[in-house]
C-alpha cells in the first residue's frame, strides 16, 4: 500500500463538550467545520475477511455528505497511522447497494456529533467527537502536529488511544458487562 494517503491520528477523552470546547479556544483553534451528525456503517465479508486483515471499509453520511472510506492496516508506532482512501459517494443508499451487491454487509453501525476545530496556517485538525460512549478530541495531522498539541491541551503521551471507536464501543461493553449491538445513541419510543 505504498504511495497511498496515510492518516495519523490519536484520541483523548474529554469529560464533556463544553470543556473541549474551552480547552480548543485556550490552545487558539476555531471551528473550521460546524457540529453535524455523522451515521456509519462498517462493511466486511460473512467471513470477517477485512476484520482479520486490519482492515475497515466504512460508508458515512454526514449531513448531506456520503463518503466511502478504505482503511488499511495499522502500521506500528504511538500514533494510530494507517493508509486510508476515502471518494465522496452521490448516492448514500446506492452505495450501500453496491456493497451489498459485492458481497458486503453491514457488521456495525456507529453514530456521533463531529465539530472541526483548525488553527489558522496549520494542516492539522482536532475533531470533537460526542458518541454514545463519551467525548473524544481526535487530533489529526503530522506525529510531532499531534504531540505539540496534545501537550498544549495538558495531555501526554500516556493518555492517547489509538484504538478505534468500535474497540472502544466493545470494550465498554465488556466492562459493564452489557451485550454488544451498534453504538448508537438512543432514541426515545
Amino acid at each position: 500500500m505504498s504511495g497511498q494517503p496515510v492518516e495519523t491520528e490519536i484520541k483523548l477523552r474529554v469529560p464533556d463538550p463544553a470543556t473541549a470546547r474551552r480547552l480548543l479556544a485556550g490552545a487558539g483553534f476555531e471551528v473550521a467545520l460546524p457540529r453535524i451528525f455523522e451515521a456509519n456503517n462498517v462493511y466486511d465479508r460473512p467471513d470477517g475477511e477485512l476484520r482479520a486483515k486490519g482492515c475497515l471499509l466504512r460508508l458515512r453520511l454526514a449531513g448531506e455528505l456520503s463518503t466511502l472510506t478504505f482503511k488499511g492496516a495499522p502500521l506500528p508506532g504511538p500514533h494510530k497511522s494507517r493508509p486510508e482512501i476515502e471518494v465522496p459517494v452521490g448516492d448514500f443508499a446506492a452505495c450501500d447497494s453496491i456493497l451489498r451487491q459485492l458481497g458486503y454487509e453491514v457488521r456495525f453501525r456507529y453514530e456521533k456529533y463531529r465539530t472541526e476545530f483548525r488553527r489558522p496556517g496549520e494542516k492539522g485538525a482536532v475533531l470533537l467527537d460526542e458518541t454514545p460512549i463519551g467525548v473524544f478530541l481526535e487530533l489529526e495531522g503530522d506525529p510531532s502536529w499531534i504531540d505539540q498539541v496534545a501537550a498544549q491541551l495538558g495531555s501526554s503521551n500516556a493518555s492517547y488511544i489509538t484504538s478505534s471507536y468500535i474497540a472502544l464501543y466493545f470494550e465498554q461493553c465488556r466492562a459493564e458487562g452489557s451485550p454488544p449491538g451498534d453504538m448508537v445513541f438512543r432514541r426515545e419510543p
